[in-house]
């Protein structure tokens, strides 16, 4: 019988192992893994008594505090973690054509985000405060994520 308790020892690692490397949080891994400890324990008392009930306690507390030290080194994540840089974007930001002092025409109302016509090129824009009227000319102020940042000129 102590085959048995070993065998349920054993697997309730490898669940608590699954549980914290590949399924975070409290899922049926965790649950399998409390059960198998606790079935070989209970295994043990029925068959051992006592004595055998701490041994197999004794050994569930090693094993575990092993088997949560193997999974949570950094090494053993680097096996799961993704190594290529991405070296992709979004969008381009304006700030690479566009520099500040450049003039443009608000091609619509900016109430307060619209399009600007710069260098005959089109721009998502934002104002600094206020209303900037269509056929107005803008000047740019600087950069916010991906838009120009504007202000009428007078």
């Amino acid at each position: 019988m102590w085959w048995l308790i070993a065998l349920l020892i054993v697997v309730g690692a490898l669940m608590l192992v699954i549980e914290l490397v590949l399924l975070p949080g409290v899922t049926v891994a965790a649950i399998g893994a409390l059960g198998s400890y606790g079935g070989a324990a209970w295994l043990a008392y029925r068959n051992y008594g006592a004595g055998g009930l701490v041994v197999v306690i004794a050994v569930v507390i090693v094993v575990t505090v092993v088997a949560t030290w193997f999974s949570l080194r950094a090494k053993t994540w680097k096996k799961f973690a993704l190594a290529e840089k991405i070296e992709s974007r979004s969008g381009e930001a304006p700030g690479r054509k566009v520099k500040v002092g450049d003039r443009g025409m608000a091609v619509g109302r900016l109430a307060p985000m619209g399009m600007v016509k710069i260098d005959n090129q089109n721009y998502e824009a934002k104002t600094t405060g206020g209303f900037v009227d269509q056929n107005t000319e803008v000047e740019v102020v600087g950069f916010e994520n991906f838009n120009v940042v504007v202000r009428s000129v007078k």
